[in-house]
């Protein structure tokens, strides 16, 4: 008997993120959630990922302080690739199979640029300024979605997007000498990292199941990573043996969080919700590095978040204009 297709669909996202061996914690979360509505569902999944998120990135700036971002990189993956390897290998050799390998190539080296960047800011950036850059990853994905995607953009996204990197502009103040901060340049190049690798993702899943994809990514950054990291390897201690484990762990189920939460929810319902990771990031900062934002860091984080949430509410209600006048049409014949 075929299963109905959201109970197919939870079962794909599973194999394809590894979910197997947290079937247990799944099913006592689905029990507790049960009468809840889809949209707050997905709102509970994505706040518990953002703050996986910003446990992820506070565990890395500790061990960064003595740890290359290479080694860090390694064991991440190495952890991730455990937790996923049942899954991957019960679906050898099709988990290998793909139509689009210079595409996969192509996102394991944005990936591994974006994560290399990304967690180098982290490191050495405050927890604040570091997250409020990394939102700017939104605008980025308009303008490569233009450019590689096709997709036509208004006057109103476009507006959106200008403001938000004025916001971006913004954090990034120049000190008197007219010099930015090689780390708030790198968070910026991660940020345009990850909007480039979730166009690619777009364009793989036209092609390619998720398992795939999945592999590529797994296998592909930590092999990148593999010979800086011996080359900066450092002996780490148990006590930093365990965070590099946590790291992993903890990276796996935030994702794995984020999936569920998109999957259960409205995107345009939800989305937003990302943004508590300023406060989450703000927070840790605080309490554990003794880093306070600047008052630029959150005036900016404030535009983008404004011009974020404006755009995908456009989104939204242009979908819903357009989905109502097909309806006027089909009802015309």
């Amino acid at each position: 008997m075929d299963k109905p297709p959201k109970e197919q669909a939870r079962n794909d996202a599973s194999h394809a993120t590894g979910t197997h061996s947290a079937n247990f914690v799944e099913r006592k979360i689905t029990a507790m959630t049960a009468n809840l509505p889809s949209n707050t569902i997905g709102a509970l999944w994505v706040l518990l990922a953002a703050f996986g998120f910003s446990i992820m990135v506070t565990l890395i700036k500790f061990v960064g302080q003595d740890l290359s971002v290479f080694q860090i990189l390694v064991v991440r993956q190495a952890v991730m690739l455990v937790i996923v390897a049942p899954t991957i290998f019960r679906g050898l050799p099709s988990s290998l199979a793909t139509k689009r390998p210079e595409l996969q190539l192509a996102r394991v080296l944005l990936a591994s640029t974006a994560m290399l960047c990304g967690f180098t800011a982290f490191i050495h950036l405050p927890l604040a300024d570091a997250t409020a850059i990394s939102f700017s990853r939104t605008f980025f994905i308009t303008i490569f979605a233009i450019w590689l995607l096709g997709e036509t953009v208004g006057v109103h996204r476009w507006g959106a997007t200008i403001i938000g990197f004025l916001g971006v502009l913004l954090m990034l103040r120049p000190d008197a000498e007219g010099f930015i901060d090689l780390y708030a340049l790198l968070a910026i190049a991660g940020a345009a990292g990850a909007g480039m690798v979730m166009i690619v993702v777009r364009i793989l899943t036209r092609t390619d199941p998720p398992v795939t994809i999945l592999t590529y990514q797994a296998l592909g950054v930590g092999l990148i990573m593999l010979i800086p990291a011996i080359l900066t390897w450092q002996a780490p201690t148990l006590h930093q043996w365990g965070l590099l484990i946590l790291v992993g762990i903890v990276s796996w189920a935030a994702q794995l969080a984020n999936i569920k939460g998109f999957k259960a929810g409205e995107a345009t319902a939800i989305a937003s919700l990302d943004y508590t990771r300023l406060l989450y990031a703000t927070v840790f900062g605080a309490l554990i590095f003794s880093h306070w934002p600047r008052a630029e860091t959150l005036a900016g984080a404030a535009i983008i978040i404004a011009a974020s949430i404006y755009t995908v509410r456009r989104e939204a209600k242009r979908g819903r204009e357009l989905a109502r006048a097909a309806e006027g049409r089909s009802d015309s014949h």
